[in-house]
């Protein structure tokens, strides 16, 4: 076993604090990663405070992972040491039902493991990136192409591929309008995404305080939901549109903008029911989507369209003294456009 520095969450209202936790040794098919960077998702926040629920303490967040490989197991033949790595939401699932057999292991039917807070196969709780080292299944190890930064890189393992999977599923491209919802660590990367697949990209957000950031981002137009007449001006205009959003929406108001055959795909995630008139999908053969991360193959697919695009996170690197400080700016949507840790300040900061 690898004993390892790490910051966890101790309760559901303690701030995050230095530990040591324990990884298990590198198995036939394990690669061992030395982490170089993790970004910090809003889930993270979720879990370590158990706002989702039965969260076993200490937890160790993480699931937005960027390194390199120092070690791999005797059966690995897809990865090296010395290969730029990346680890998402998941780190193991069935492999045998039918959603795993087509790439889909987030729709696991017997449920995927989480990269942190779930059970692993050997039974003892998964621990996340916010750590010096992680020892994972090489089947849900990805790789990083040269040309993207390994800090602008860890958001693409979970805000990445979370927007990308529905922009490609339902056909985003040239012709096709596609409006993001939100402009925060999920939206960022959805108007990226959906400009370099040629889309026509128009943000949506409460007002129009970031509309110079979602310009250079990549829409060409911007507007504010606050504000009535946008919902009149664009009746009837999208495409696709992708809610980034985990706050309550008139859900009613935002599908009147789609197009006939129009698709609004949620990935945000409120915690209480949303409610809808059936009219509003039913009037012009409208689709309520939603979508969850995406599988291995995607993940690798959209890192590589990401190299090929020139396409990163917009990241504020931060050393890991500085987390509890970032939830709260998370919180107060105080971060342009997601946070990451310099795990190298990890590795010589102790208890």
């Amino acid at each position: 076993m690898l004993t390892v520095n790490a910051y966890a969450a101790t309760s559901a209202t303690a701030p995050l604090t230095p530990t040591t936790i324990e990884r298990r040794d590198v198995g036939p098919h394990d690669v061992l990663i030395e982490i170089k960077y993790t970004g910090i998702c809003h889930s993270d926040i979720h879990h370590a405070r158990s706002e989702w629920g039965g969260q076993t303490y200490p937890i160790v967040p993480g699931h937005e992972i960027a390194g390199i490989v120092t070690e791999v197991g005797s059966e690995v033949t897809a990865h090296a040491v010395g290969d730029r790595v990346g680890v998402g939401c998941m780190v193991n699932s069935c492999r045998a039902c039918e959603p795993c057999r087509r790439g889909e292991e987030q729709y696991c039917l017997n449920g995927h493991t989480l990269t942190y807070g779930a059970i692993d196969e050997d039974g003892t709780v998964t621990q996340g990136g916010y750590s010096t080292h992680v020892v994972v299944n090489d089947d849900f190890v990805v790789r990083i192409p040269e040309g993207i930064g390994l800090d602008e890189a860890a958001p693409l393992l979970c805000a990445g591929i979370t927007t990308y999977s529905p922009l490609r599923r339902f056909g985003a491209g040239p012709g096709k309008r596609v409006a993001v919802v939100g402009l925060g660590g999920l939206g960022h990367m959805a108007v990226k995404l959906a400009h370099a697949m040629g889309a026509e990209v128009t943000v949506l957000s409460q007002s129009l305080k970031k509309r110079e950031d979602g310009l250079r981002l990549g829409a060409d137009h911007y507007h504010a939901t606050s504000d009535p007449a946008t919902f009149e001006q664009l009746a009837g205009t999208f495409d696709l549109i992708v809610n980034t959003v985990s706050a309550r929406l008139d859900l009613d108001a935002y599908l009147r903008l789609l197009a006939v055959n129009g698709v609004m795909a949620n990935v945000g995630a409120p915690a209480e029911p949303l409610s809808l008139s059936v009219f509003s999908l039913l009037m012009q053969g409208r689709t309520l989507a939603g979508s969850l991360i995406g599988g291995i193959r995607e993940t690798q697919e959209m890192l590589d369209f990401c190299a090929e695009h020139g396409v990163g996170a917009d990241v504020e690197v931060i050393p890991v003294e500085k987390i509890n400080e970032a939830y709260e700016r998370v919180l107060a949507s105080d971060v342009r456009y997601r946070f990451v840790i310099d795990i190298a300040t990890l590795a010589t900061h102790h208890r």
